[in-house]
């Protein structure tokens, strides 16, 4: 832990931190769906329980098309996986599609009266959520029948179900070919969002291998899309997988998830490296003969040297950082189940406003992820926690009740005045403040005194957790740090927490009371006693 001089000098730079931006979230909640496609429901809900909360939408492969272009409700939909999503506050918004199949999809269009209306049944039925269509490969010709499909479930469907589109990624601004079947103003006109599938610049079958999507290629898509639709109405598509190569020309960029292409680069001593001009990763790797065959995709893998274009930590962050610049809605991802392991490390974070750069690699990084998607603490800028800058009393009272009194911290009511003078209504965490005094958590440092701005000590801190779990040292306990007297003021409370197995010491025999606490420190308090506050919140 560093030490006490530098801990002092952090405090000035931890005023300006925490009263220039405190208390306020770094940056709204943002909008996140992904596609469902390979499993089945026991693997739908695995999938979806990882990304930690993440997700607002999920869209099924629930609506195909048959051949006359009607609709097909799969044998994939489930009416308990869908329950489950609501119960979990998710949307359920099927896709609707023709699998590439041409003949299928301008067939669907031209009995698109009857297809609405079939669809529409469907989300009646099953109590779904709306529609995201994605009938792809068909062209310029059928541009406005398209259109008018789209028109038709929005008319068709009630105000409160989802209608959008999943487009074809035009970073050219092409009006031929299958780019040009989607009329962008027209479709985002009469759709929730535009959800853009910007990937597969180079794709199955392409000969050199490449990016799946390059940083260029996502940035002018994201440009064309917006010369004909507002940034909320627009969705930014990520491939969570990748396309492998083999050397000799066998494998032609077939496609290979994300999250199996470290175990193939581990397994065969390949290397991973960083294409810069794309912004994509890039692995390779050899199957010599005579070793286990890998299998990719039903595929078992032949000896010889292998190429995979895929995606990882820095190449998706730069992505959503295009999200940001252009102030698009948020993300859609092809497709749940594919990406690697650490992706909802930081796209948990992301979604509601923040990587926090300067948690990756720190002591405290799963406990302020955790404390973060609680919402009992916030980031003091876009992408910053400030782990290892000291709280304030502000600090500490806003935390606590947003974790102990939720629902009175999210009140619309002012509060009355917690009864000090230094904490007027303007000040940001006065609501806090007020709640916390007022079921007994915190106090003054003097009559009529808060001192919000003053960095809070680790007795203070200490103090206020015991009130607010309500916890109180036996009498017969023996004192655990040499520092800390049985007649110190704050003794009970330190001894109550420190049983709880919530509270360490500065250093071995020392607990340092009068130190401030940091940033990070609280956070892993908090959520050692996550359970215990489960338990005693209001």
């Amino acid at each position: 832990m560093a030490d006490f001089k530098r801990i002092r000098a952090c405090a000035a730079l931890a005023a300006f931190l925490l009263i220039a931006g405190a208390g306020a979230d770094a940056g709204a909640a943002r909008f996140q769906m992904s596609y469902l496609y390979t499993g089945r429901t026991a693997s739908y809900i695995q999938n979806v329980d990882r990304t930690d909360g993440a997700l607002q939408v999920v869209s099924p492969s629930y609506f195909d098309l048959n051949a006359d272009g009607s609709l097909k409700v799969t044998e994939m939909l489930d009416t308990a996986f869908i329950k489950n999503m609501h119960d979990e506050g998710i949307k359920v918004v099927p896709f609707l599609s023709n699998h590439w199949d041409r003949t299928v999809g301008l067939e669907a269009l031209k009995q698109r009266d009857a297809l609405v209306s079939q669809i529409a049944d469907a989300v009646k039925r099953y109590d779904l959520d709306g529609v995201n269509v994605d009938i792809e490969n068909v062209t310029e010709t059928s541009r406005n029948d398209y259109t008018d499909l789209v028109k038709k479930l929005r008319a068709k469907l009630p105000a409160g179900k989802e209608v959008s589109v999943a487009v074809g990624a035009n970073p050219t601004g092409s009006a031929k070919g299958w780019p040009g079947s989607y009329d962008y103003k027209a479709l985002a006109d009469s759709s929730d969002y535009l959800m853009i599938m910007a990937y597969d610049e180079t794709s199955i079958g392409d000969s050199a291998p490449g990016p799946v999507a390059s940083i260029g290629y996502v940035e002018q898509s994201i440009q064309y899309a917006l010369k004909h639709a507002a940034p909320g109405k627009i969705v930014l598509g990520l491939p969570f997988y990748g396309r492998i190569w083999k050397t000799d020309g066998t494998v032609l960029g077939d496609g290979i998830a994300n999250s199996a292409v470290d175990a193939l680069v581990s397994r065969y001593g390949g290397t991973t490296a960083y294409d810069t001009v794309s912004q994509s990763a890039v692995s390779t790797f050899t199957v010599g003969t005579g070793q286990p065959a890998p299998v990719v995709n039903s595929k078992t893998l032949t000896p010889g040297t292998y190429v995979i274009w895929h995606e990882n930590e820095q190449s998706m962050k730069r992505k959503l950082e295009l999200v940001e610049k252009y102030g698009l809605k948020g993300t859609g991802s092809w497709s749940l189940g594919q990406e690697s392991a650490d992706v909802w490390n930081y796209m948990t974070l992301w979604v509601n406003g923040a990587f926090f750069e300067d948690a990756k690699g720190h002591w405290a990084q799963n406990d302020i992820a955790s404390v973060f998607s609680k919402g009992w603490m916030n980031g003091t800028a876009a992408r910053l926690f400030s782990p290892d800058v000291p709280l304030t009393r502000a600090q500490a009272a806003a935390i606590l009740s947003r974790a102990l009194l939720p629902g009175q911290a999210a009140g619309a009511a002012k509060p009355a005045s917690g009864g000090f003078s230094d904490v007027p209504a303007a000040h940001w965490a006065s609501r806090e403040i007020a709640i916390a005094a007022q079921a007994g958590i915190v106090d003054g440092v003097s009559p009529g005194k808060f001192e919000p701005d003053a960095v809070i000590t680790r007795a203070q801190m200490a103090a206020m957790l015991a009130r607010a779990l309500k916890l109180n040292a036996s009498s017969a306990t023996k004192a655990t740090f040499s520092d800390v007297r049985s007649d110190y003021w704050a003794y009970p409370y330190i001894q109550a927490l420190t049983a709880q197995g919530a509270l360490q010491g500065y250093e071995p025999g020392m607990f340092r009371p009068e130190y401030p606490v940091m940033r990070a420190e609280t956070a892993a308090l908090m959520n050692r006693l996550a359970s215990r506050i489960g338990e005693n919140g209001r």
